[in-house]
């Protein structure tokens, strides 16, 4: 279901646009709607749906399974629909552009009519009219990222959580014919928001001990805020709490010069 914000935050709950989801919400992903509300992205274990609001699939790309020890290309969701392997699985994560234009997507592959049949991880651009695709690169990664958008529709940020591995982030440009992907920093930061204007993105620590801002495109921390320095205690913990403040991840800009950040 997608809502309108205006109407919402007025009393009306009722859903702008709503699309039926091709399989159940475990086995799914990061799903996306586009900015005209006519087409949703749902990332599953095995695929790419693309429908309309009448559930009618436009398109769909198949790739590896995103189960760690499965080495199928499947057809559907019913082959695996009773398979313990596939219960909790990543899904991969996708999102459309801010014109609609393209899909972006995190799949595992090969794909279905790829020579090379090695696994990897990779970032797909999609034509978001028929699901062709545009351009694709490996993301050296090793689990399943989510996207974060830009105003610019052809930008587009990937923040990968690996565990204790570190926290790839990866900053997308697509030119209408070349995808080029910068991987920023020493995957310790985690990719939380894009600024209105889209020249600065905002970033967790993978401690969670610092929150940052970067400018774009070069990811330079421009200004950086050290929990330990700047937050109090909460009131009621003890005089001598066992951990020290820190940033949680629910954290976004509100205009250019403001940002909500949650803490813990």
């Amino acid at each position: 279901m997608a809502y309108d914000l205006d109407r919402l935050i007025a009393g009306d709950d009722a859903p702008a646009a709503r699309f039926p989801a091709p399989w159940p919400r475990p086995a799914g992903g990061i799903d996306a709607v586009s900015p005209a509300l006519d087409l949703a992205v749902f990332s599953g274990q095995h695929a790419l749906h693309a429908v309309d609001a009448a559930g009618t699939l436009r398109w769909q790309v198949r790739h590896a399974c995103w189960a760690p020890s499965c080495l199928s290309l499947h057809d559907s969701y019913q082959e695996y629909a009773d398979s313990t392997e596939h219960r909790h699985p990543d899904s991969g994560s996708c999102w459309i552009s801010a014109d609609g234009s393209t899909v972006w997507a995190h799949v595992r592959t090969p794909l279905p009519d790829d020579v090379n049949s090695e696994f990897d991880e990779e970032w797909l651009v999609l034509d978001g009219v028929d699901g062709r695709i545009l351009g694709r690169a490996s993301t050296d990664t090793a689990a399943a990222g989510h996207h974060v958008p830009s105003p610019d529709p052809g930008q587009m940020g990937l923040s990968v959580g690996e565990g204790q591995d570190g926290v790839p982030l990866l900053w997308g440009r697509w030119d209408g014919a070349r995808l080029a992907v910068n991987r920023i920093g020493d995957d310790d930061r985690c990719l939380i928001d894009v600024s209105p204007c889209g020249t600065r993105f905002l970033t967790v620590a993978h401690g969670q001990g610092e929150l940052a801002i970067h400018s774009l495109p070069d990811g330079v921390v421009a200004h950086e805020v050290v929990a330990d320095d700047r937050l109090p205690p909460h009131p009621q913990a003890p005089s001598e709490p066992e951990e020290e403040p820190f940033w949680d991840y629910q954290c976004g800009f509100v205009d250019e010069s403001t940002v909500i950040a949650s803490t813990g």
